[in-house]
């Protein structure tokens, strides 16, 4: 996998190097989701593409609204 770098500036923001934002349809506007996973942070585009492949993948598992209260629950536990 090719390494592409940027630079983080006083303001904390990231240019996407433009071969990246061509690649994975990020453009002006394009939200995006950061993610920690085993001491690594993972930027997610949130893109139509990327919805559409989600579809379905809650089959079968607690409603969203179930695990939303739940967490909520347990946030104020804390």
């Amino acid at each position: 996998m090719p390494s592409e770098h940027s630079t983080v500036t006083t303001k904390g923001q990231l240019v996407i190097p433009a071969r990246l934002r061509k690649k994975y349809s990020i453009r002006k506007g394009t939200k995006v989701a950061f993610l920690e996973d085993q001491g690594r942070l993972i930027l997610q585009p949130i893109t139509n593409e990327f919805i559409a492949k989600l579809r379905g993948s809650l089959k079968g598992k607690p409603s969203a609204l179930a695990y939303l209260l739940k967490s909520r629950r347990e946030e104020r536990d804390r």
